[in-house]
């Protein structure tokens, strides 16, 4: 399953969190490591999940980048 990460600048790192895995967040030095952390937090939450017999969340949010227009 391929889930929309969102990878925000932060403080002196880049953290990285998915909209439809409430709870499941990451951090790295830069964008590409952010991606890597929260790929690996995608598989460390969903066994978490299936271990305490929760359903895992589809995936359901898109992304997409839009231009801004003048009102």
């Amino acid at each position: 399953m391929k889930y929309a990460v969102v990878i925000e600048k932060a403080d002196g790192n880049f953290s990285a969190y998915v909209p439809d895995l409430p709870g499941c967040v990451a951090t790295g030095a830069t964008t590409e490591e952010a991606k890597t952390e929260i790929a690996v937090a995608i598989g460390f939450h969903i066994e978490g999940l299936l271990e305490d017999g929760l359903p895992v969340p589809e995936p359901k949010s898109a992304v997409a980048y839009v231009e801004a227009r003048a009102a």
